[in-house]
C-alpha cells in the first residue's frame, strides 16, 4: 500500500498509509516484515499512537498494523456513519486489502465491541482476539454509565448525538490532558507530554468528535444485539483478556462470549490504558499468548 508522510508524531521503523477503505480515508501504520500479522485497535481518548511504544516490541516478531478508526486520528471525519458495524466493515476490508490472511486482533478500551463483532461476524479474518481493559454492551459496559454506582458521566455525555461536537471543540486539552488521562492512568502515570500533544492534535481536527460520539452511542442503541450475537456466534478462536486496574472486568466479560479457549492476564501497577502505561509487560503477554496459539 502507498506510503504517505505522517501528519503528526512519528516512530522509527513505522510507515504511514492513507487509503480509501469502505468509502473513507483510513489512516493506518505498519511495521515489521515477517511473522503473522497483528492488528491493533485503539480506544478513547486515543489513536493509533496509543501503541507507539508497543509496536516496536511486536514488530521484531510480527508484521504489525495499527489503525485510526474512522472519525479518529488522521482518518476521515466526514463519513455518513460511525457505528460499530461500519468500523467492522472498514477493518474487514482493510484486512482484505492488505492481503495478509487472518490476523491477531488486539483491542483496548471501547474498541472491545469492534474487536468482538469483527471476530464473531468475520471469523475467517481473526486468528485470535485480545481485549485489554474492555467490556461489551450487555456484559458490563452499561455499568460504566451508571453514575450512581461508580460509573462516569462521560459515557452518556459522549454518547448523546451531537453534544461532544457542540461543546468540546476548543477544549480538547482540558478534557484530555487535565481530566481523562489523570483519571485513567495509574499512580506512576507513564504517559509522556508528547503523547498527550499528539492526541490533542488529532482530537482538535474539524469534526474530530464524530467518531467518539458514534462509538459511545452504541451502548444506548444496542438493545440486546451484542448479547444476541454472542449467543448465536460465540467466539471460537483463542481469546486473551488483559486486565489492569479494573480487574477482572475484561475476563468476566469475554468469559461469557467464548465457546473456545479463554486466557486471562492481569498486569499490575497500571491504570486503564495498559498499552500506553506498560508496553513491555503487555508485549510479553501478547507474544506468549500468540506463540501458544500458533503452536
Amino acid at each position: 500500500m502507498p506510503v504517505v508522510e505522517p501528519l503528526g508524531a512519528t516512530v522509527p521503523g513505522v510507515a504511514h498509509h492513507l487509503d480509501e477503505i469502505n468509502g473513507v480515508p483510513l489512516h493506518h501504520v505498519t511495521a515489521g516484515d515477517a511473522g503473522t500479522p497483528v492488528l491493533l485497535i485503539h480506544g478513547w481518548p486515543e489513536t493509533w499512537y496509543a501503541f507507539h511504544r508497543l509496536i516496536p516490541l511486536l514488530a521484531d516478531h510480527h508484521r504489525v498494523i495499527a489503525v485510526d478508526l474512522r472519525g479518529f486520528g488522521d482518518s476521515g471525519t466526514d463519513a455518513p456513519a460511525y457505528d460499530q458495524a461500519s468500523h467492522v466493515q472498514d477493518l474487514h476490508l482493510l484486512v482484505e486489502r492488505l492481503g495478509l490472511g487472518p490476523v491477531h486482533v488486539v483491542c483496548q478500551d471501547i474498541s472491545g465491541g469492534i474487536g468482538f463483532r469483527l471476530a464473531s461476524t468475520h471469523p475467517e479474518d481473526v486468528l485470535s482476539l485480545t481485549g485489554i481493559e474492555t467490556t461489551l454492551a450487555g456484559f458490563g459496559f452499561e455499568l460504566l454509565a451508571d453514575v450512581l454506582h461508580g460509573g462516569s458521566w462521560h459515557v452518556s455525555f459522549l454518547g448523546t448525538p451531537g453534544i461532544a461536537s457542540l461543546l468540546l471543540p476548543g477544549r480538547e486539552r482540558e478534557l484530555i490532558a487535565e481530566w481523562a488521562y489523570p483519571l485513567m492512568t495509574g499512580p506512576a502515570g507513564g504517559i509522556d507530554p508528547g503523547t498527550i500533544e499528539e492526541f490533542v492534535r488529532t482530537y482538535s481536527r474539524d469534526d474530530a468528535w464524530r467518531g467518539t460520539e458514534g462509538l459511545y452511542r452504541e451502548l444506548f442503541v444496542d438493545e440486546g444485539a451484542t448479547r444476541a450475537l454472542a449467543e448465536e456466534h460465540p467466539l471460537t478462536m483463542p481469546v486473551l483478556a488483559v486486565d489492569g486496574v479494573n480487574r477482572p472486568f475484561t475476563a468476566n466479560t469475554f468469559g461469557q462470549v467464548v465457546a473456545g479457549e479463554l486466557s486471562a492476564v492481569v498486569i499490575d501497577d497500571v491504570g486503564h490504558l495498559v498499552a500506553q502505561e506498560a508496553p513491555e509487560a503487555l508485549a510479553e503477554a501478547l507474544l506468549h499468548f500468540i506463540s501458544g496459539v500458533e503452536r
